[in-house]
């Protein structure tokens, strides 16, 4: 088998090499072990607006990228190993697959972990997930690829995927959530009970070499210049755009209700591809104006928080009435604050 590492933590190009690989290493069994940091990785049927809390996202320096494979989202942080697994595909794929599930158990087992496999695509230990897998078959080759949560923040993990799923209407493929545990927290007393996300690499890139059968000896190979360069240029040209990553998103109706001081404010929104195609703003608050004219500026645009922001800024000037910098955001909804109407526009 043969055995690769990315040498980064960056998601987009990390996602690029994995789908690098697939395509283009065509011949035997490849194994790759490779970390992100801080990211929340969008199965590909889904709509990421709905599966992220953006707030949270945004202000953690959370950086969002959309796989390859269906499935859900998942939290990635450097307390969290990613295992991928490259082989022929034949009409028998189901048994395939099962031989990597079946390797993943015996390597968790193998350090005294109750560790088991559960419905399609989950792994267990102590009957919390600490796994998660998806595949994908490119002619005659076959992706598996799954999460490993050795100690990963489980704050951070509620905190990025907590979007609310009642504001959403849509044909997305929604996300299961599980009750997600540690493998670290799980290692019972014994000679596995301190080791570090490092020496539990180590372990698991062994135990998984046997995958292909228990004779099977892991033979490290990297990636050739021009191969880094083609991963690059992937990497920059999909898993790093915003047009993959929110745009691919399915058709999505958004609906949000809030109440502030100043009054009652309804929000709905229509979104294809990742741009805002119908808007509506209700509301019992005092305005001078029709917002027909203010949700006017907002169709054709990015469903993006910040680029949202930008727009009003630019539009309308939120603090006085008729200036240079446009006509009053307060003629439109009266004393509702541009910060309140991001809040419910974006949850």
């Amino acid at each position: 088998m043969i055995y690769m590492e990315t040498g980064s933590t960056d998601p987009a190009y990390n996602l690029a090499f994995e789908e690098y690989i697939l395509h283009h290493r065509l011949k035997g069994d490849h194994l790759l072990l490779w970390q992100n940091d801080n990211a929340v990785i969008i199965g590909q049927n889904q709509n990421t607006s709905e599966e992220i809390n953006e707030t949270f996202v945004r202000e953690h320096g959370i950086k969002v990228v959309r796989r390859m494979t269906g499935g859900g989202a998942v939290y990635h942080d450097l307390g969290n190993l990613n295992y991928s697994f490259i082989t022929d595909w034949h009409e028998d794929a189901d048994v395939s697959i099962g031989r990597f599930t079946e390797a993943v158990v015996a390597a968790l087992r193998s350090l005294g972990l109750d560790a088991k496999a559960s419905g399609r695509n989950d792994i267990l230990v102590d009957g919390k997930k600490i796994s998660g897998t998806a595949q994908r078959i490119s002619g005659n080759r076959i992706l598996y690829h799954g999460t490993l949560l050795f100690d990963s923040d489980p704050e951070m993990i509620a905190g990025a995927l907590n979007a609310d799923p009642a504001k959403f209407i849509s044909k997305s493929t929604k996300s299961v959530r599980s009750r997600v545990g540690g493998i670290r927290a799980a290692l019972k007393e014994g000679p596995y009970e301190t080791i570090g996300l490092q020496e539990f690499w180590v372990l698991i890139r062994e135990m998984l070499g046997t995958a292909s059968g228990p004779e099977n000896t892991l033979i490290e190979e990297y990636v050739t210049p021009e191969e880094e360069a083609e991963i690059r240029k992937l990497c920059e040209e999909k898993y790093d755009r915003w047009e993959w990553n929110y745009g691919r998103s399915p058709h999505f109706s958004y609906r949000n209700k809030k109440r502030f001081p100043g009054g009652t404010l309804e929000v709905g929104l229509n979104v294809e591809k990742g741009l805002i195609t119908g808007a509506g703003i209700y509301g019992d608050f005092l305005s001078l104006k029709p917002t027909e004219e203010l949700t006017g500026f907002l169709i054709g645009e990015p469903y993006e928080k910040e680029h949202i922001q930008n727009i009003l800024k630019e539009n309308f000037c939120p603090d006085r009435p008729d200036s240079s910098g446009g006509d009053s955001l307060r003629q439109y909804l009266g004393s509702i604050t541009m910060e309140e109407l991001l809040e419910t526009m974006f949850g």
